[in-house]
């Protein structure tokens, strides 16, 4: 692979492209199909042009089709980061599930900051940014499909 395509790659959970995979076949298999035999029943209802169902279909196809080639390029382009093989455990990469405590002792999990036990970072939170420190540092196993 040139490295040009380096910039298009994304680094993606197991669990994650698990994921992805799941939704692809779930549209292509059940969403798509039903959206189809709709635009086709309504298709044979007279004008297009002033048919709402058949407008509302060809839309949620295209829906459709948009979200199955994102899901379909970012697996393709992936590359999947396996955590509980992650060699040093006492920082942070990316997968890391990290515990974190506020200055008011207020205890949350995290995954992702690029940091080690006992740094602190501030993290942007809807009400306002926070000084959090690292508490703890793990990397889950995938979960079983």
């Amino acid at each position: 692979m040139s490295g040009s395509h380096n910039l298009f790659r994304k680094y993606l959970s197991l669990n994650g492209a698990q994921r992805f995979r799941k939704e692809l076949e779930h549209l292509r298999l059940v969403e798509r199909p039903k959206i189809v035999e709709i635009v086709a029943w309504a298709s044979g209802n007279g004008d297009r042009s002033e048919n709402a169902d058949y407008q509302y279909g060809r839309q949620k196809l295209r829906e459709i089709d948009r979200r199955m080639r994102f899901l379909a390029k970012r697996i393709e382009n992936a590359i999947i980061v396996r955590p509980e093989e992650q060699k040093r455990r006492d920082c942070v990469f990316f997968g890391a599930r990290v515990t974190l405590v506020d200055e008011n002792d207020v205890e949350n999990s995290f995954t992702i900051l690029g940091a080690s036990i006992g740094d602190e970072r501030v993290v942007k939170r809807p009400d306002g940014e926070k000084s959090v420190e690292i508490m703890d540092i793990c990397y889950p196993l995938p979960e079983k499909s």
